[in-house]
């Protein structure tokens, strides 16, 4: 295209900070941003709706209990009144944060939404003005930009001048100011060279920017301009200034892509940009909590539903202090609270709060427990001991008072350490006082109580009591990773056992190992349970070796391993390690040289790996390390220096190099060490800010972010870290570089959640990692079908059909669809179509007919759609079974036809009563048949 043609299309959306001199802080929907503006007081009233007077009302400030001070001053009405300046005339100190207010009554306690509070500032011009030089009848474009609370106004002079005016009355004015602080200049002629600057003004001060000149060259320039949205015609309260959409109050129908699009006039030359709107929304709760009054022992659930945009996050507070969840109290997704075996000190006022970079919404519901009069005491001297390694028993005695009413017990009990605080329960009649508690963890702490019931309700729990159950032998055996350091030893090494698999202490390990040519001679080394690793010496160069090992507990071994084997190296084949390893560290590289070893004849390159190690330095035996993120590569024989780059600042690296040749690899150097600290002549860029992630589809995610608002370096791209949520293996986690504020993150698994982190990249260093954000990808149709389909006939008229879960659920299975036929060849609607609650994974098909063979396949649903068929498998039902009174009256019947049969053949009977008989003999000889043939 022609360098003449130009296009300047803005899309300016109309956005102003809330500035107000009176705030009522409530549990409710409202801004979470207010400025302290010079000579307007703010007021701020806390008004939280209980339904009983409070008995006490405390103003916090990020958390903490508020003081008086000259320029907080709580009221007599329970208002605080924040003075924009303190006696000296100057602005308060010590006032911006999160203030909130807690209102305390009989019942329990409620908290407000937080409000922050910022002084009234303008800062000075971040960006000034830039020279311009425009042909006539061209475009000028100036921009500045200033930070500051309130929203700064911006105005722009020619020459310390106001703009000029239109010289006629209806004459649209050629000068176009925009709210995001840009100038256009429509068709330029040569009265508007000169200078121009940029004018900043809020409630706190008036700043200029520095003053930028205007050239108009004699060239000529005409465009057009056309805008769109979504393909179509833009809304109709969208305002169009010459080149610029502005909108001035944004909607939800206001929300796609907007595309400008510039033409040369009489010439098929254009240029178009395109830019997206996204039009947030605060939240709003539009199922709020309900009250509830509930007898002790029972379950609450308080169900909180909120919209907005981004997607706000939700959180329960309990009389104005976050919950806390337990094996009693859990929070599920979307926003539902339970609390199981209700107590009197879970009484009080519960708030969902629900909150997104936009505002608060808050509600609020009260829970009541109720005790009546003449339930049972707590049953006593509670005690468990260890049954085996799965199984405890417990014993209790009854309650002191109202025992006689007793209908029943409950017992609970739940895991007393770690990350899994599920609570079991089983229900138990009122004559029984202990309970045999079956498949527990081996060598696993859990904590019982029992609960007494009677027809008036719940007791109080019992005094609770721990137990670990006894040891076992471990379930599984390590993995060996084997090598050689010398043609005559084996090093082997394993990672300890997960307490799952270890079920108990692990106290030695036993390796056994044999020759490949002598397999019944085994030899056996033990060393103790904290070991991970073992050097097998005096071993036979160029053998075969094959190793196993075993872990072992205070109850005795576990399975042995499969046996792995190893070949130790060919003494004249040995390449040994390179000499004089020397690594300079710097702040961001390695610089690693070496020399060749004794054999480097032998050799034709080496290889060099690096590794980011955690923690301190590693012990000269060093360990197998888990989630490792190796670096190697591989450089020629004359090669005898490289420098590693890209690596962070004061961290312990690891360096290995080694030789290598077509049979074999040398043994290795090994370096270890800490790169240069950080000075504060080199900080790193900051991380991005404002980070915001949201589903697309099942398998991608938009990722969006903000520049820093300050920054020493110039930021050149970013790097996105994404990694399925809770995963700690460094080979699941992936990394993306992008050179905009935004990334379209593909390739993801469905109904996954993921952890995603941003970091800022200069031109030679990179600064942290942001703090992450979670996302999850939408559901999807199961892309694997229902495991382990078993058919089992329950009798001629029914199956029985057992499965297990699909391995790819892509989400939650809401439906399993059973389809049976009789015939193969039918298309999948003609099948008969079961359809059960994804909960169950059993059920029983009904209804068929005997004697039958019938084809069987199944399919999981989720709510997006059903998922893959399973093979299919068929089963046959049995032929009804006929009792021995039915043969009797068949075969008498046939014996009396053939007596009949035997008279009527001497002419004692009409022809038509001996051709009735007949017809029933054949009857009941046919009968007769088939009963035998089944």
């Amino acid at each position: 295209l022609p360098m003449s043609l130009l296009c300047f299309c803005a899309l300016i959306v109309v956005v102003s900070l809330l500035s107000m001199e009176g705030q009522k802080l409530s549990c409710g929907a409202g801004p979470v941003h207010v400025v302290l503006e010079p000579d307007h007081p703010l007021l701020l009233e806390c008004h939280l709706g209980a339904s009983e007077p409070p008995l006490n009302v405390t103003w916090l400030r990020d958390g903490a209990v508020l003081s008086e001070s000259q320029t907080i001053r709580p009221l007599p009405n329970r208002s605080l009144l924040i003075s924009p300046s303190s006696t000296d005339g100057h602005a308060p100190a010590g006032v911006e944060g999160g203030y909130s207010c807690l209102s305390t009554s009989s019942t329990g306690a409620l908290t407000s939404r937080a409000l922050t509070l910022h002084l009234a500032s303008l800062s000075r011009f971040l960006q000034d003005p830039e020279p311009q030089v425009v042909p006539v009848g061209g475009t000028a474009r100036f921009e500045c930009y200033v930070d500051g609370l309130p929203t700064p106004s911006v105005t722009w002079e020619k020459d310390q001048a106001p703009l000029p005016s239109p010289t006629e009355p209806l004459e649209p004015s050629r000068y176009i100011s925009l709210p995001n602080g840009v100038l256009q200049i429509l068709g330029v002629t040569k009265e508007d060279k000169g200078l121009y600057r940029c004018v900043a003004f809020n409630s706190a001060r008036k700043r200029f920017s520095q003053e930028a000149s205007l050239t108009v060259s004699p060239d000529h320039i005409e465009t057009q301009s056309l805008s769109t949205q979504n393909g179509k015609p833009i809304a109709t309260d969208v305002v169009v200034l010459a080149t610029n959409l502005v909108i001035p109050d944004t909607r939800s129908h206001h929300a796609g892509v907007y595309v400008c699009r510039a033409n040369k006039p009489k010439t098929r030359d254009f240029v178009s940009s395109p830019a997206e709107l996204r039009v947030l929304a605060p939240p709003v709760i539009f199922q709020p909590p309900e009250a509830v009054s509930l007898s002790r022992g029972n379950t609450a659930r308080f169900v909180c539903n909120s919209s907005g945009d981004p997607p706000p996050a939700l959180r329960w507070l309990k009389n104005g202090e976050p919950v806390q969840s337990n094996a009693r109290v859990k929070t599920q997704n979307p926003g539902v609270l339970l609390i199981n075996q209700l107590r009197l000190d879970d009484a009080g006022y519960y708030q969902c709060i629900a909150a997104n970079s936009l505002g608060t919404a808050c509600a609020t519901a009260k829970l009541s427990v109720i005790v009546r009069e003449g339930l049972p005491s707590p049953p006593r001297h509670v005690s468990a001991i260890p049954h085996s390694s799965t199984s405890a028993l417990l014993n209790w005695d009854p309650p002191e008072h109202n025992s006689d009413q007793i209908i029943g017990f409950s017992v609970h009990y739940q895991c007393t350490a770690g990350s899994d605080n599920m609570e079991y329960q089983f229900a138990v009649n009122n004559d029984t006082t202990e309970l045999h508690v079956k498949e527990l963890l081996p060598h696993t702490a859990y904590t019982f109580y029992v609960v007494a019931y009677s027809p008036m309700g719940a007791s109080r729990p019992s005094q609770p009591v721990t137990v670990e159950t006894l040891e076992d032998v471990p379930s599984a055996s390590p993995q060996l990773s084997l090598l050689s350091t010398s043609p005559t030893d084996i090093r082997a090494m394993w990672l300890p056992l997960s307490s799952q698999l270890s079920r108990g202490a692990i106290t030695r390990y036993r390796i056994d190992y044999r020759a490949l040519e002598q397999v019944d001679h085994i030899y056996s080394v033990e060393v103790g349970g904290n070991e991970t690793q073992v050097t097998l010496r005096d071993l036979k160069p160029n053998q075969t070796y094959q190793l196993r090992i075993v872990a072992g507990t205070r109850a005795g071994f576990s399975q042995s391993s499969e046996w792995a084997s190893h070949h130790t190296p060919n003494l004249t084949q040995v390449l040994f390690a390179p000499t004089e390893l020397k690594v300079r560290a710097k702040m961001h590289s390695l610089h690693v040289t070496w020399q060749p070893p004794p054999n480097h004849t032998q050799i034709t390159g080496y290889k060099l790996s690096w590794r980011e190690l955690d923690g301190e330095e590693l012990p000269n035996e060093e360990k197998p390390m888990i989630n490792e993120r190796i670096q190697q590569i591989k450089l020629r024989k004359r090669v005898k220096h490289h420098e590693v780059t890209g690596l962070a600042p004061d961290q312990l690296y690891e360096v290995k190099v080694w030789a290598f040749n077509k049979q074999t690899e040398g043994y290795p150097a090994v370096w270890k060490g800490r790169t240069e600290k950080l000075t504060r002549d080199s900080l790193p860029p900051l991380p991005p800010i404002s980070i915001r992630a949201r589903a697309n589809s099942s398998t991608s995610i938009w990722l969006r972010w903000e520049k820093p608002h300050f920054s020493n370096v110039r930021i050149i791209n970013y790097t996105i870290r994404c990694s399925p949520a809770g995963l700690r293996n460094a080979s699941l986690i992936s990394y993306y570089t992008s050179s905009s504020q935004e990334i379209f993150l593909e390739s993801l698994k469905p109904f996954t959640s993921y952890e995603i982190a941003v970091q800022s990249k200069g031109v030679d260093m990179s600064g942290p990692f942001s703090s992450t954000v979670e996302e999850s990808t939408l559901p999807d149709r199961p892309s694997s079908p229902p495991l382990d389909m078993q058919l089992s006939v329950l009798d001629s008229y029914s199956v029985l059909v057992s499965w297990r879960p699909p391995l790819e659920p892509n989400g939650v299975i809401l439906t399993y669809w059973i389809l049976y036929t009789g015939n193969m060849s039918h298309p999948d609607h003609l099948w008969i179509n079961l359809t059960h609650d994804g909960s169950v994974t059993s059920a029983e098909a009904q209804g068929l007919m005997s004697g039958t063979r019938y084809y069987f396949k199944m399919g999981a649903c989720t709510e997006v759609g059903v998922g893959p068929y399973s093979p299919v498998k068929d089963v046959y039902t049995p032929p009804k079974k006929y009792g021995v009174y039915v043969y009797v009256k068949v075969f008498t019947l046939f014996v009396e036809c053939m007596v009949f049969l035997r008279v009527c053949v001497q002419g004692l009977y009409y022809v038509s009563v001996v051709t009735i008989y007949l017809v029933l003999c054949s009857i009941a000889l046919a009968s007769l048949i088939n009963l035998f043939n089944l």
